[in-house]
């Protein structure tokens, strides 16, 4: 009984494997708001590191987080390093493309609570009197990360701190 019990669990384990082998080698995470402002304003809400702390959704998951910015923090070259809770963890980004009141991109590298590199970017279109405002992230998925998407979508826990920080902008940009 206890080897059948034995083998059973085995051959779950590997199914489990196996499977999570077959998901995607990259993924991505996107959300969209239309904000009632210019693409200036909330452009500029998004290119400086500092301005960061009015809508970024991780600032309110660890107020004692230590932040630590780089000779410039807006525009292209911006650096911004993190280290906090086990809710924000630890991290660096930099802006690696700077496309005034229309692109962000960032290099985003997280140290903790997992090792990862991926890449970020906000596009922002103007639209009437509103702009629409797309984050993304996306990267590789390394056979950890696939396993762990075989019992967690990525999609759904990134996206709601994506939903989170859309909200907050559109609250910040609309002021």
């Amino acid at each position: 009984m206890l080897k059948t019990i034995g083998i059973v669990v085995a051959v779950l384990i590997v199914g489990v494997l196996i499977f999570a082998a077959t998901k995607p080698d990259t993924f991505r995470v996107q959300r969209s708001a239309s904000i009632k402002a210019p693409p200036e304003k909330v452009f500029a809400l998004i290119n400086d590191f500092k301005a960061w702390g009015a809508w970024s959704p991780w600032e309110k998951k660890d107020p004692a987080m230590k932040r630590t910015f780089g000779a410039t923090t807006v525009g292209k070259g911006a650096h911004y390093a993190w280290e906090g809770n086990k809710d924000v963890g630890q991290g660096s980004m930099e802006i690696t493309e700077s496309v005034p009141s229309s692109r962000i991109a960032l290099k985003l590298d997280f140290l903790k609570p997992f090792e990862a590199h991926n890449v970020v970017e906000f596009t922002l279109a103007a639209q009437g009197d509103t702009t629409n405002v797309t984050w993304a992230m996306h990267g590789p998925a390394n056979f950890l990360s696939k396993l762990i998407q075989v019992f967690m979508s990525m999609d759904s826990m990134v996206g709601k701190d994506f939903e989170a920080g859309l909200a907050n902008l559109k609250a910040a940009a609309e002021k």
